[in-house]
């Protein structure tokens, strides 16, 4: 299975199932493009065919001479030979070894605080609420957690504990207290936790930064973007924007992580689909790494994105990779999350084939000590697997989540990006068709559209001979 396309001058094909990207001449492109038409999977075994030429001539002969498309066929042919090109898909006979692939829970999504003090007018929490009441985690509630975390983590050394919210600073103390426990378990237990905070940014201030710097491994911090874009998305209750508050606060904190392990993220709506002004905005703000999501919600929604939407957002996700390349060939690079992508190595098999691991390796708690599989799933009963005093009492759960995977669902089958989004937010899917196996497509045109910008961004680099960034592990 191969996937063409044509951005920013390059000819780029990309070999599904071996991950190999070639940026090609018009000649071995067109070349490719009959071969993939004609013979599909069977190209390898028809390349001796002497039908070929002949095929080729009809199709390019008034474009190309006989001689170079001959070469050109060589040139494939080697790349076929060498398993880089129209490569048999290895992965499909793993999907059993996938499924009875022994996972053990390593990363919570601790709900430090059902609350908050914002008032983002898209938010899938309700303010914090979370389809419930407003509560605030308790020591105890947490410690159990992190026992629980400890207890079912296998032999895992490396676990992830992600304080969320609402806001997490609201209930700082908290925070504070099960770091410092989580900490103490460490040597016993033979366990490193990497804690992250996900933040607006309100209650920011200098003690709590030296805190974040001392022991989070990663701090999310959430804007919008420009300051009329995040004032209306992300205002307090009583309307007042936040922006003015939170941003200087934000360039002081990234520039106290040495602008690493950080991320600014914001969410775009169809209020601004001119989204790639909201990312160099960041950078111009002096930040390195971002992230700029897309807001999910019912097409009745006003902000909502909406189907007919995309080819806006198709041409802005160019246009932002186009400025990328040239910011980054004039020393001005900055990282954005969605178009970071590892050509040379990337996820294991298990991660490329069923995705993040939520229901299995990854859970949320919720301030009383509910367990779900993730936060996108709170509040919903018929996803309660558990809670942290008797751990999972619904392995039929866990069970369903560890089936899926891009080989159980028909939309992923025959998509190119599959062994990049794995399948995509099993969330979203259930959300928009009440069903765990399917996939958002809405959002599944944006992530093809992010594969191909990265891999542009790729190509173009490694001709000026830049180094690439890679996804961080």
């Amino acid at each position: 299975m191969i996937h063409q396309y044509k951005n920013n001058g390059y000819n780029i094909v990309l070999d599904v199932n071996s991950g190999s990207v070639h940026v090609m001449d018009d000649l071995c492109y067109d070349v490719t493009e009959v071969l993939d038409r004609q013979y599909g999977e069977l190209v390898s075994e028809s390349l001796s065919s002497p039908e070929i030429s002949g095929i080729l001539e009809r199709e390019l002969g008034s474009t190309y001479k006989k001689e170079e498309l001959e070469e050109a066929l060589l040139e494939i042919a080697d790349l076929v030979k060498a398993g880089q090109l129209f490569t048999k898909d290895a992965f499909a006979g793993m999907v059993q070894m996938v499924k009875e692939h022994k996972t053990v829970v390593k990363a919570l999504c601790l709900h430090i605080a059902h609350d908050c003090n914002l008032a983002c007018k898209y938010c899938f929490a309700e303010e914090g609420e979370y389809h419930g009441r407003r509560a605030l985690m308790s020591y105890e509630v947490g410690r159990k957690a992190l026992d629980f975390l400890i207890a079912n983590s296998g032999n895992r050394h490396n676990l992830e504990v992600d304080f969320f919210g609402g806001e997490p600073l609201m209930n700082w103390q908290v925070v504070k207290d099960l770091v410092a426990y989580g900490r103490a378990q460490e040597k016993p237990y033979n366990k490193r936790f990497r804690f992250t905070v996900t933040t607006n940014g309100v209650l920011l201030n200098d003690e709590i930064q030296e805190f974040i710097n001392q022991e989070m491994d990663n701090v999310v911090l959430s804007l919008d973007g420009r300051k009329e874009v995040n004032d209306r998305m992300r205002p307090f209750r009583n309307g007042k924007g936040s922006y003015d508050l939170i941003v200087p606060k934000f360039q002081k904190l990234a520039e106290s992580r040495n602008q690493e392990k950080y991320y600014i993220r914001g969410t775009f709506t169809r209020e601004n689909l001119d989204f790639a002004e909201d990312i160099l905005h960041f950078a111009d703000l002096g930040f390195k790494q971002m992230s700029m999501e897309p807001v999910v919600g019912d097409e009745s929604d006003p902000y909502a994105i909406r189907r007919e939407d995309l080819p806006a957002i198709m041409k802005e996700y160019d246009h932002l990779a186009q400025i990328m390349v040239e910011r980054e060939k004039s020393g001005k690079g900055f990282h954005f999350f969605h178009f970071m992508i590892d050509l040379d190595g990337g996820p294991c098999v298990v991660k490329r084939l069923s995705g993040c691991g939520s229901g299995t390796e990854y859970l949320a708690v919720t301030p009383w000590g509910d367990l779900y599989p993730c936060h996108q799933f709170v509040g919903q009963e018929e996803f309660l697997m558990g809670n942290v005093d008797d751990g999972i009492v619904k392995p039929e759960i866990a069970d369903e989540f560890r089936s899926l995977n891009v080989y159980s669902k028909e939309s992923c089958k025959n998509c190119f990006a599959k062994f990049y989004c794995s399948g995509g937010c099993m969330a979203n899917s259930y959300h928009f068709h009440g069903t765990l196996q399917d996939t958002y497509e809405t959002g599944c045109e944006m992530e093809r559209k992010r594969v191909e910008c990265a891999i542009m961004i790729k190509a173009a680099l490694a001709e000026q001979g830049k180094e690439v960034y890679h996804e961080e592990k």
